[in-house]
């Protein structure tokens, strides 16, 4: 167990099989927010099989060993809880915030499905959720507008057979393939708690949660097969510009443009974070300003118009996306954004910096907020750096980054030759008879 300065109100605990244990007080409520992170996402899957992390992600709420399917859903929510979970490249996270007096429930049924899940495993159960997540898939990328652009962008930016290449959602012919055994195989190699870090948000002393999760997680032995993370290193940069332009039913031109960048959690990643703010995050930014107000060539989408996409194991990607207005075309809309990242690498205000770094901090703050969102980023930095109390100190990340500094890392990284471009196009309308 350590400590140590703005941290001090954490508890940190390793169990004898490996599971790692965070707790911290709750800020608000009888409440207690239970958050895990296995150390499994799409990253570890291979050609062939892609899709299972996120596949598990739905295999994990269809019963276990001692519960049947559904039954996990309906005894959180009955005592007014919350629970859900997410698949990434880096994780799998499974998360649930219920009265404080629950938490006992709560640990019992995460215990439960760790420990069982591949005892309630059939063929059945395989065969309807695989169902599921091909639904999802048609719902959210095939058959949806501009459905389809990270998984091209992931193309684009990552070579084949490189664990960054593919989306979490996996192929519809892998999922397809997805065999029992197979399946059966990927919980034992991936879910243990050795594999596993758990998180718990509440008013009770942490001797107690400790105590606790002893009882009902200590007994699961560590996985006996350890399955290795495929090789994600990759130097230099995209070998752009690479493109890629796709006609669909779409509302109106959209463009895309990535930049491979340093991995997260590295000094390159927190300045290109801080770039990527100056030039799109929110109504003060460079993007917004001069291409949406001023210039009127972008649509206000209501949304982030850059940002990063933070892969811990290999470079990760600046990403700026904008939509055009009625009336201009993808090639002005992608003129004006390559004017404005040009512009960046020439120089940044000081005070933009400073709106940025204001910005990054109250996005950061407003998520630890909350007894869920804070025990979500310990869960993170605890699986990712090995070290939860990063979560509470991020923003000391971005103090000293300096507006010559943020210039540099902009002419080293958003050039031509490191970039990608994926432009959607509307299907021309056919000619009135």
């Amino acid at each position: 167990m350590s400590t140590n300065g703005a941290t001090d109100s954490l508890r940190c605990y390793t169990l004898d099989n490996g599971l790692r244990l965070v707790t911290a007080p709750a800020s608000t409520g009888q409440v207690a927010a239970v958050n895990l992170w296995y150390g499994v996402g799409s990253r570890h899957e291979v050609p062939g099989r892609t899709g299972f992390a996120h596949l598990f992600e739905h295999l994990m709420f269809q019963g276990s060993g001692s519960v049947a399917k559904g039954e996990h859903f309906e005894a959180i929510e009955r005592l007014g809880g919350e629970m859900n979970a997410s698949t990434s490249t880096d994780r799998t996270n499974y998360y649930e915030t219920v009265p404080q007096h629950a938490l006992d429930l709560a640990l019992w049924l995460e215990a439960d499905r760790l420990a069982t899940l591949r005892e309630g495993m059939t063929q059945e159960v395989l065969d309807n959720q695989r169902d599921v997540v091909k639904n999802e898939r048609r719902q959210r990328y095939d058959n949806m507008p501009y459905g389809t652009a990270l998984e091209r962008i992931l193309r684009l930016a990552y070579p084949e057979g490189h664990p960054y290449h593919h989306p979490t959602i996996g192929s519809m012919e892998d999922l397809d393939a997805a065999d029992l055994n197979y399946v059966l195989s990927f919980h034992e190699r991936h879910y243990g708690p050795d594999n596993l870090v758990l998180t718990v948000v509440s008013s009770l002393d942490p001797s107690d949660v400790h105590e606790r999760v002893e009882t009902y997680f200590g007994s699961i032995p560590r996985r006996s097969e350890v399955a290795a993370a495929p090789d994600a290193t990759l130097d230099g940069p995209i070998g752009g510009p690479v493109r890629e332009t796709v006609t669909e039913p779409c509302p109106a031109p959209r463009l895309y443009l990535g930049h491979r960048v340093g991995p997260y959690g590295s000094r390159e990643f927190d300045v290109m974070h801080m770039a990527m703010a100056v030039l799109g995050e929110g109504q003060g930014s460079r993007l917004y300003r001069r291409l949406v107000v001023e210039r009127e060539l972008a649509m206000d989408t209501g949304g982030t118009d850059a940002l990063v996409l933070p892969f811990r194991y290999t470079p990760s990607l600046a990403l700026v996306t904008m939509m055009a207005r009625e009336g201009v075309s993808g090639d002005q809309l992608e003129a004006a954004i390559l004017e404005e990242i040009a512009q960046l690498a020439e120089g940044v205000d000081a005070d933009e910096l400073e709106r940025a770094r204001a910005v990054l901090e109250r996005d950061h703050l407003q998520t630890l907020a909350s007894p869920s969102g804070l025990a979500d980023s310990l869960g993170s930095c605890a699986q990712l750096f090995d070290d939860p109390g990063a979560a509470l100190t991020w923003p000391s990340r971005w103090a000293d980054i300096t507006p010559d500094e943020v210039a540099a890392a902009a002419r080293r990284l958003l050039t031509d030759e490191n970039r990608l471009i994926l432009r959607f196009e509307p299907e021309a309308e056919d000619a009135e008879q």
